[in-house]
């Protein structure tokens, strides 16, 4: 690959490592204003069930980020043997703590644990992964929901990276509730016109060709090639695949095929080191406005 080459790949590349950085700077500020200004220090509860391995990484980044945020961190750990009753039970402790503004129950959960029987239980006001029926109710009909952070953090990456989202044509992949719906929600918001495929979708080929910006968010290892992509897309690639390599060796790849992709579209996130960062730093984004909400301080923007 040439000097020239190489930059050009460079320039392409969405930094969500580096973007998530400044919102987690942002935040700290916000939570020094709040704790001079106001003697409040937002709180964030976080309730793991089991001993799945990329749960456990994933709530000690948490807890070491919420920290270096000066914010308060409270972990709950319960066996996977543990009844739905029994988190329920620490549901309930946490929506009448006044220190705790923001509650995550991580996912995915036991099988004997009804996964929305939980989520439904958590305060809304205090439903930082914004996946409360109220929230997804007030993100459909454009209220102050609390956004789940993956689609959230999405949003702040095609805003970094193009301004004005206006009139832009957008491709969700993927119609989960965690992260395909929202996005699409909060891309209608943004006035894009937005068309949700999955796996019924005929010509998914031309869907994507056709699209400015696209969203992958279906849990496929590289099932996007680059020729599917419009010269000059955007692309935000949710996906985290672990693949084998060989000799006994993995590594995390997208749903899209980043090495064929980056050598066209206008601008693409990485595996890793695109929206996982941001998912982190829009969870400590969204216990500061659960703070001030929960306290009647106008939020940060």
């Amino acid at each position: 690959m040439s000097i020239d080459t190489a930059s050009a790949h460079n320039t392409r590349i969405i930094d969500g490592k580096a973007i998530a950085a400044r919102l987690r700077e942002r935040v700290r500020q916000h939570v020094e204003q709040l704790h001079r200004d106001n003697q409040l220090v937002p709180g964030l509860a976080v309730v793991l069930v089991g001993e799945d391995a990329a749960s456990q990484v994933y709530v000690r980044n948490k807890a070491k980020q919420t920290a270096a945020a000066g914010m308060s961190s409270f972990e709950y750990r319960l066996a996977a043997t543990s009844t739905e009753a029994q988190l329920l039970a620490i549901v309930e402790q946490l929506n009448a703590d006044p220190a705790v503004h923001g509650i995550l129950v991580q996912l995915p959960l036991p099988k004997q644990i009804r996964e929305a029987a939980v989520i439904n239980a958590i305060d809304p006001t205090k439903d930082v992964d914004g996946f409360h029926i109220f929230n997804v109710g007030l993100l459909a009909t454009g209220g102050d929901a609390m956004v789940p952070c993956t689609p959230l953090g999405c949003l702040m990456l095609l805003k970094d990276r193009l301004g004005d989202l206006r009139g832009k044509r957008a491709l969700v992949l993927g119609r989960s509730n965690i992260v395909g719906k929202p996005m699409a929600q909060l891309l209608i918001q943004q006035s894009c016109t937005v068309t949700i495929a999955h796996s019924r979708t005929r010509d998914l080929v031309a869907e994507c060709q056709r699209a400015e910006i696209v969203i992958a968010a279906v849990g496929r290892a590289r099932m996007v090639p680059g020729e599917w992509l419009a010269p000059g897309a955007t692309v935000i690639d949710v996906g985290i695949n672990r693949i084998d390599v060989g000799n006994g060796k993995t590594r995390l790849v997208g749903d899209v095929d980043f090495e064929s992709a980056v050598q066209h579209v206008a601008g693409i996130t990485p595996v890793p080191g695109g929206v996982g960062p941001m998912t982190i730093a829009c969870l400590l984004h969204n216990t500061v406005i659960a703070a001030c909400r929960q306290h009647s301080i106008e939020p940060p923007q």
